[in-house]
């Protein structure tokens, strides 16, 4: 093995908020304000991150003391009720956070089982959010939450139920012992604490209006966290004056007003032209001027907009249009609107109230990611925009039709960091997360894949899914690298992935192993993954017993001696050097039991092993000669043993034969 013994996969994570506007998540324990990657940022920092900002900002709702009373418990599962908006999903994350411990993980859990795929273990703790689930779905949630609690109760992990409010009279009467209502938290104290961890300085009498004591006492948390950005940002836009009343009141209309300004100045402007400028600039907000009227002209094409006959020189200049759509142009040549998040109000109108124009919306935007001239972060600020609307709107599969269409080999690999970016938005989405997981899972195993396809799969799957579903990620990525289609350094990518997360958890390990054990005839490709599975080089942790020596067995079948010779050298190196235990010894010989040959073959190479004058063994380091002859003495002593011939000593010097 190459790494300590023991694991972690892994914690909530998701990137920073970065705009205004209606916000979803990016990531499963993310609220959901929270905005696009961070371009060249490793997602593990991104939750350290998210989870420290979320300890600085959370305010424990009434009950929260209870429940993290009752989590102290292995097998503890709870179920949270409350009101929406009371922060119930925020304090699932803090509570399971505090349960953390080395080598465990936390694991948001589906309430519709597609896969089965659970297979909790000591310490491991689980987030299973029914908020969503409607009044129809219910009762096959509540088996599914059913299950998963006997499991969890059984191997001591622990359990965070978010239950859907208004259906607490649907809860089974053997659940009820474990239900825990939350209260909300004081709004004051919320939208204060989100102040101070953004360093925005205010008097306690600022907070006093008739209009933030009704948001206090009615408005969802997350609503509160979002009015506390747009404070931050009218402060940091220098353009909304320059104290705390001024940023306050700009973030309040904002927040609140924003919509109906936006349907009378569509109503004032109804011409297709206008209102083609206003949502591109609504959707490349920052862009400069001339690509956003670049996307406006695509737009009106793609809609079928009667061409303007007025000659070029009649027509209204750029300034004029900006004027007249309360547009700013920026000394650098950026558009932008003047009103704070106004442009969110913006794209939220245009897909709530154009319903049958979102495939076209959905078409121009990936035109328009297309272009040469976008660069980099306006591309990821259109994707990131555009995402948010098609969720909010129930339309995931736009955007797995722009990361198909992205990944064409016509578009080359030049939009595959895009589509990427597109797919993880997906499945970080709190309510859409496990669609997106399920067109993973339909990509991976379809009858054709293209490589840029492929390429983003492995990524999304390593970098992403793994991290929050990683046994869902093993299951792609066994898909993938045993592809035909998915060859050279793609298929060595998708191995390497694959191989990464198995030899880094036990459990991760056995499920990657088993679907690879020959039912019937072995398959080269699967004979050649286990191959890599048994060489302790590419293993952080010392796998499984059955797992491991079944995988053996498949091998030591099939593969000539010669390949998997230098694999139990190394392991026996390891045993050397006291860095693998006596366990290994035992699945090679249960891999063996039976098979007079592969005990015999085992015993020369430990002999041979143990009588090497080699100066180091590839990739584990250099056993000296006393730990060789005591690791060779054990063996093939309990070879023998297992062969009926009793305790032989072997002697390492002596000419080894292969008789035993």
């Amino acid at each position: 093995m190459t790494g300590p013994s023991g694991t972690s996969v892994n914690n909530p994570q998701g990137p920073l908020h970065s705009g205004a506007g209606n916000q979803y998540n990016y990531h499963w324990f993310m609220g959901r304000g929270e905005a696009l990657a961070r371009v060249g940022t490793d997602r593990l920092e991104i939750v350290r991150d998210y989870q420290l900002r979320l300890a600085q900002c959370f305010v424990r709702p009434r009950g929260y003391g209870r429940v993290a009373e009752l989590l102290a418990r292995p097998g503890a599962v709870v179920v949270l009720q409350g009101a929406p908006g009371t922060g119930r999903r925020a304090a699932a994350t803090m509570l399971l956070g505090e349960q953390s411990a080395d080598g465990s993980r936390i694991e948001e859990l589906q309430a519709d089982v597609k896969e089965d795929v659970f297979d909790p273990s000591t310490a491991d703790r689980y987030l299973l959010d029914l908020s969503r689930v409607a009044e129809d779905e219910y009762a096959a949630a509540q088996r599914t939450l059913m299950r998963y609690r006997s499991l969890v109760e059984k191997h001591g992990g622990r359990m965070v139920v978010v239950f859907p409010a208004g259906l607490e009279w649907m809860l089974d009467a053997e659940l009820t012992q474990l239900a825990v209502t939350l209260e909300r938290p004081a709004g004051r104290a919320v939208l204060s604490r989100h102040l101070r961890v953004r360093r925005v300085r205010f008097e306690y009498e600022q907070l006093s209006t008739d209009e933030l004591r009704h948001m206090f006492d009615t408005a969802p948390m997350r609503e509160l966290d979002r009015l506390a950005e747009l404070v931050l940002q009218a402060r940091n836009g220098a353009r909304h004056g320059t104290n705390f009343a001024h940023w306050r009141d700009e973030a309040m209309a904002a927040a609140t007003n924003w919509s109906q300004q936006v349907a009378q100045q569509l109503r004032e402007h109804r011409s297709g032209s206008e209102r083609a400028l206003l949502l591109a600039a609504a959707m490349m907000s920052g862009a400069a001027a001339d690509t956003i009227m670049g996307a406006a002209s695509r737009l009106l094409e793609l809609v079928e907009h009667p061409k303007d006959e007025t000659p070029k020189l009649a027509q209204e200049g750029l300034g004029e249009q900006f004027e007249k759509l309360s547009l700013v142009r920026e000394s650098d040549g950026r558009v932008r609107f003047g009103g704070l998040a106004y442009d969110a109000a913006v794209r939220r109108h245009f897909w709530e109230n154009f319903p049958e124009l979102r495939e076209g919306f959905r078409d121009w935007v990936g035109y328009c990611a297309e272009v040469a001239e976008l660069g980099p972060e306006d591309r990821a600020r259109l994707v990131g925009r555009f995402a948010e609307q098609a969720l909010s709107t129930g339309r995931p599969e736009d955007l797995c039709v722009l990361i198909e269409r992205w990944t064409q080999s016509s578009v080359g690999d030049r939009l595959s960091a895009t589509a990427a970016t597109t797919l993880e938005l997906g499945l970080s989405h709190e309510q859409y997360g496990a669609h997106f997981r399920l067109r993973v899972y339909q990509w991976a195993t379809a009858r054709s894949l293209r490589p840029d396809l492929a390429r983003v799969l492995i990524g999304i799957c390593r970098h992403v899914i793994a991290v929050t579903h990683p046994e869902q990620a093993v299951v792609r990525l066994r898909h993938l690298a045993l592809r035909r289609d998915v060859t050279g350094e793609l298929g060595q990518e998708a191995r390497a992935a694959l191989l990464r997360l198995a030899g880094r958890n036990r459990r991760m390990y056995a499920r990657v192993v088993m679907p690879l054990l020959p039912r019937t005839r072995a398959q080269g490709e699967n004979l050649d993954l286990l191959l890599a599975l048994l060489d302790p080089v590419h293993l952080a942790v010392e796998p499984p017993g059955q797992p491991f020596a079944l995988a053996w067995r498949a091998v030591m079948g099939v593969k000539p001696v010669a390949v998997w010779r230098p694999l139990v050298e190394r392991w026996l190196c390891l045993l050397a050097r006291r860095r693998a235990s006596d366990r290994v010894l035992g699945a090679l010989l249960l891999a063996a039991s039976g098979d007079r040959n592969l005990l015999n073959q085992l015993y020369v190479t430990t002999y041979d092993w143990a009588d090497s004058s080699a100066e180091a063994d590839d990739g584990v380091g250099h056993a000296r000669g006393e730990e060789r002859a005591r690791i060779a003495e054990v063996f093939c002593r309990q070879i023998d043993r297992a062969q009926g011939v009793g305790a032989v000593s072997p002697t390492p010097g002596a000419e080894s034969t292969g008789e035993t």
